[in-house]
């Protein structure tokens, strides 16, 4: 049951990182009328997506970090690597680059290269969860 649990949040966080990332965001540069006012609005979303990013990757540590033996195979600690890189990401992301975009946008500063480099950390982070649902759906027995 805690398993199942645990792949439903894993699902969760990539489902999120992804319609974020890959349908929301775009759809608010189309559809608002300013570039800016899609930014800002994406930047709040961004924002959310890291506190859910954060709640997930740490409730996913809390289940499958066991040393009992359902959550202690293989796949779930190489998960367990996807999703502490996945938590990283986000936290750098959030507290480590946005701050520095936001003085950018102010003062001039290069905004081109530093959205580039939040996007590929996005990026990273919607592989690493991924991977990390991918490796905890994977069956141990070829066939079952």
């Amino acid at each position: 049951m805690r398993y199942r649990f645990g792949l439903m949040v894993a699902a969760l966080w990539w489902g999120s990182l992804t319609a974020l990332g890959f349908i929301i965001v775009p759809l608010l540069f189309v559809n608002l009328p300013s570039p800016a006012a899609a930014g800002q609005m994406a930047a709040r979303l961004f924002t959310a997506q890291t506190w859910l990013s954060i709640a997930c990757s740490m409730f996913l540590l809390l289940i499958f970090n066991q040393k009992d033996a359902v959550a202690a195979d293989n796949r779930s600690q190489t998960a367990i690597k996807f999703i502490v890189a996945g938590l990283l990401l986000a936290v750098l992301v959030e507290f480590g680059l946005s701050p520095r975009i936001v003085s950018a946008r102010a003062d001039g500063g290069n905004l081109k290269l530093l959205h580039g480099l939040g996007s590929a950390m996005y990026f990273g982070q919607w592989i690493c969860s991924g991977f990390a649902l991918w490796r905890l759906t994977q069956t141990t027995k070829p066939g079952v």
